[in-house]
């Protein structure tokens, strides 16, 4: 497993952006798939957005697609989420996950094996 930090929460009004960062420590970082969840009051945690290890593979939610891009840094061990055109339906609190390979199941939180403490995001209207 590796052990991740988000950072890069915050407030934000309607129309805005963020770029949360979640550094990973472990040798093998580099090999591993990397996503984002996020987790509203009330509500069961859902999928955001995934990258495999390469880059050359990433999936998004459909509520995200075209605001939120993922992207990953493997010299810094650090994957990203860029969100623009920010909505107050998108606050949640958000959660980097890693597993061993890219899931099939992505979207299922029981297909990745390592989580984030996670990172307040509020988007005001």
């Amino acid at each position: 497993q590796v052990q991740l930090v988000e950072s890069g929460g915050g407030l934000v009004q309607a129309g805005g952006s963020l770029r949360l960062s979640c550094a990973a420590s472990g040798r093998t970082f580099g090999f591993y798939a990397m996503g984002w969840f996020r987790q509203s009051p009330g509500k069961e945690r859902e999928f955001v957005t995934a990258v495999n290890w390469s880059g050359g593979r990433t999936d998004y939610a459909d509520p995200v697609k075209g605001r939120f891009t993922i992207s990953r840094d493997g010299a810094k061990n650090t994957v990203y989420l860029q969100m623009n055109s920010l909505k107050p339906e998108d606050t949640a609190v958000y959660y980097c996950t890693a597993g061993a390979s890219y899931p099939s199941t992505y979207d299922d939180t029981e297909s990745w094996s390592s989580w984030g403490q996670g990172t307040q995001v509020t988007v005001s209207s």
